[in-house]
């Protein structure tokens, strides 16, 4: 909740949209923006409390392929899902870390990450339509403060303990920063700089970094068939991405999600 208000507090005040211009339907999407963001991070935070960060994001990802799948209907994307599927019935049997490495993935964790990669889907369709009905990036920075809003019942209660002095509130301001604010911009300016193809490789690389930065700083290690099942997972998103037709070479119709976006 705190890292989700600040983020977009920051890019209000650096966007500061223009509110007031913004009719009934445009209000809609972005509220319906902002609900699916809140329920991909809300979920996604439930799981990495409770499975490692590399699997909750390889499970995660599911979310996107079978969107692209479903919205392609071609048989490559269909076996990259299958793929995927398989991966994560490994990595959902393969265990936890640390003491319980050989004890079963809590699965009410695993259940969040799968609703989390739901969400994901539908954050990717929601922002498709917001992107086309309200200019620059102020939809970003509302959607971020609506999520923000619907989280609130759930992060309040935890406020007390979090939050007991105003110091206290300079590293929830970088988090906002560091994972949300910077990225959002980052991403941003990758996509105006790359195409479609090289930055769904590229962010197809998610969970290996979250394996890398689990096992570095959390100190989660992942048995072999994790590890294998992350590369799978990795793979058939890569090739699901370079499968895809090129915009010019797209038949007449409406426009597919990519397997991976901006989060």
């Amino acid at each position: 909740m705190l890292r989700l208000l600040g983020a977009a507090l920051l890019l209000l005040l650096l966007v500061r949209p223009d509110l007031r211009g913004w009719r009934r339907p445009q209000w809609g999407t972005v509220l319906l923006f902002g609900a699916t963001m809140a329920g991909m991070n809300g979920f996604f935070y439930a799981s990495i409390d409770r499975i490692p960060l590399s699997v909750a994001v390889a499970i995660e990802f599911a979310g996107p392929l079978l969107l692209a799948a479903a919205l392609s209907r071609r048989l490559i994307d269909g076996i990259c899902v299958g793929a995927a599927a398989g991966s994560i019935v490994v990595l959902t049997l393969g265990g936890g870390h640390g003491d319980t490495a050989s004890a079963p993935l809590d699965p009410l964790g695993v259940l969040f990450a799968i609703v989390a990669g739901a969400f994901w889907a539908a954050y990717i369709v929601a922002g498709r339509r917001v992107g086309t009905v309200v200019p620059g990036h102020g939809a970003l920075a509302v959607g971020m403060l609506v999520s923000a809003v619907l989280l609130a019942p759930f992060g309040i209660a935890g406020l007390h303990d979090a939050v007991r002095s105003p110091m206290d509130l300079l590293p929830f301001a970088l988090v906002a920063l560091l994972s949300s604010f910077l990225p959002y911009s980052l991403e941003f300016a990758a996509l105006r700089r790359l195409d479609a193809r090289a930055f769904g490789v590229l962010l197809s690389l998610e969970p290996a970094a979250a394996a890398l930065f689990g096992w570095v700083l959390l100190d989660q290690h992942l048995q072999p068939a994790q590890l294998a099942a992350v590369a799978v997972v990795i793979a058939a998103s890569i090739v699901s991405t370079l499968s895809a037709p090129r915009a010019s070479e797209r038949a007449p119709g409406p426009p597919t999600a990519p397997v991976a976006a901006v989060r």
